[in-house]
């Protein structure tokens, strides 16, 4: 889009090996974030709420306590940051390993993040991700992979998530990152409003070993779902959003309150 700032090139993968990372994924398998974590949010969020004018929609649908799967849309390195603003949790995140480098990975160590080799099989990062949910952690994975470069939400999701999801049986929450995207454009002194929306927890059986057919079934419903909540913003905007949303809890309140959602059980290979 012509309206966006360029973005650096991606760089695919690391030629350090995969042993290097070792500890960095002991850390984040046997420690929690520390005050390196809380010093950053209150930075960032300070930001997000000034300059990006940051509000969030339903943050409460995220559970308070127990292992969670935060499933956002990517369109910029501030995403991270945003979607823990309103969440009084220590969200953990996977990061490129590309980034572990210099006196950022200090920050990143002890605020919780722990590194994914992209371009390679990274079988690690997974085994740190399910050590994470089986404390009952709460974790972050985009369903996109790397930042969109388009400030469009893709129409394919990447199986990982399916995966994570299907192995633990974790809950996933769909959220809708809208006006990041424009971040980018802070050089040139513009600040979009930024808007982030959280959507029903979905829920799959727990399988050990899931097909790839499963795990990209999984991942594929959930980024429909993260397209749903993002095409409510674009369309109506942030005041309309709180609008419906208020009606719709209205209307479950005086119905009874929903369970949570699920993804249909059990996936069958091809959806």
């Amino acid at each position: 889009m012509s309206d966006l700032a360029s973005m650096r090139e991606q760089v695919y993968t690391d030629p350090r090996p995969a042993e290097h990372f070792d500890r960095f994924h002991e850390r984040a398998r046997t420690r929690e974030p520390d005050w390196a974590y809380e010093f950053t949010r209150t930075i960032t969020s300070l930001y997000a709420y000034t300059f990006l004018r940051a509000r969030s929609i339903s943050p409460e649908k995220v559970p308070g306590t127990g292992a969670v799967i935060l499933a956002p849309n990517h369109f910029s390195y501030m995403d991270h940051f945003l979607m823990g603003c309103y969440i009084r949790r220590k969200i953990r995140f996977m990061a490129k390993s590309q980034l572990f480098k210099g006196p950022m990975q200090f920050i990143y160590t002890h605020g919780g993040v722990f590194p994914v080799r992209r371009g390679a099989r990274d079988e690690e990062t997974f085994i740190t991700a399910e050590a994470i949910l089986g404390k009952g952690g709460a974790l972050a994975m985009y369903c996109e992979g790397g930042r969109s470069r388009t400030g469009k939400v893709s129409t394919e999701a990447k199986r990982g998530i399916g995966r994570l999801a299907l192995e633990t049986g974790a809950p996933v929450v769909p959220i809708a990152i809208h006006g990041s995207s424009r971040i980018r454009n802070w050089k040139r002194l513009q600040f979009p409003k930024v808007t982030v929306q959280y959507g029903d927890p979905m829920r799959w059986e727990r399988i050990e070993s899931p097909t790839r057919e499963q795990q990209q079934a999984v991942a594929d419903r959930i980024l429909i779902e993260i397209r749903r909540l993002y095409a409510g913003l674009d369309e109506y905007g942030r005041r309309e959003t709180v609008r419906r949303v208020r009606a719709v809890g209205r209307g479950e309140r005086a119905g009874g309150e929903p369970g949570e959602r699920t993804g249909g059980g059990a996936v069958a290979p091809g959806g």
